[in-house]
């Protein structure tokens, strides 16, 4: 028997990078994996899960969309009976220097990183509390921990997982649902692959480690903390940076 066996998995923003890597990892340990993004994106990682022996099924959702998330939910209540693991992944990025940013900008980050965050872990939450069984995990970053020019919208989100996140953990630990968070540095995904070769050379000076992380990396943390051998795990940031933060 692996980690997550049996367990019903949704993952948000599962269709590339960070996401992918959970969903295919969470499959590979066990998991029926509920591959969320929109527009169906992530129709690839549910064959690549499939032709690999894993259970998984796609759900086209937009986690700022309650009506939406709710009916996902529900969905996959109806189809598996219950929902174990919710890994908030879904996130954007729109940067600029605030002297120079739109609200547009602002508002559009915050709502899909933070309070999309809420609407999913809301929506699950009455499955969990029922069941007296869940494990809520969400992926921040290490930007929000320490900043970050030009990112003060991201930041902002991120930094805000963090306290949602751990006061999340304060009202559901009585009902034997843990909730943390995994804050990944610098990882090698298609969002860093057009960097220039002397920027990259300034991000590795930052990491003790000396290289990138990799996308499974922050997976086999998000995995851990889904797993049993995390039971006793509540209300904590779980680093993965390469000692980019300490």
């Amino acid at each position: 028997m692996t980690a997550m066996t049996g367990r019903v998995t949704i993952v948000t923003g599962a269709s590339r990078g960070i996401g992918r890597a959970i969903a295919t990892r969470a499959a590979a340990e066990g998991a029926t994996v509920v591959a969320a993004a929109r527009d169906r994106n992530a129709t690839d990682v549910v064959e690549e899960i499939k032709m690999a022996g894993g259970t998984a099924r796609l759900a086209s959702v937009d986690v700022t969309d309650a009506e939406s998330v709710v009916q996902m939910v529900n969905d996959v209540v109806k189809e598996f009976g219950r929902i174990d693991v919710l890994v908030n992944n879904a996130g954007i990025t729109r940067d600029q220097l605030l002297m120079r940013m739109k609200k547009e900008d602002w508002d559009t980050v915050l709502q899909t990183n933070l309070t999309g965050a809420f609407i999913c872990s809301q929506a699950v939450l009455r499955s969990m509390v029922r069941q007296r069984f869940g494990r809520i995990i969400t992926v921040s970053s290490v930007v929000g921990q320490m900043g970050n020019a030009g990112q003060v919208n991201y930041a902002a989100s991120k930094a805000g997982l963090i306290g949602f996140a751990k006061s999340l953990a304060r009202e559901v630990a009585s009902r034997n649902i843990t909730v943390n968070v995994v804050t990944p540095g610098i990882i090698e995904t298609d969002m860093t692959q057009n960097i220039t070769a002397s920027d990259r050379k300034e991000w590795l000076s930052k990491v003790p480690l000396g290289r990138l992380g990799a996308p499974d990396d922050v997976a086999a943390a998000v995995c851990f903390l889904a797993s049993d051998a995390a039971a006793y795990v509540t209300g904590q940031v779980l680093g993965v940076n390469g000692g980019m933060y300490m």
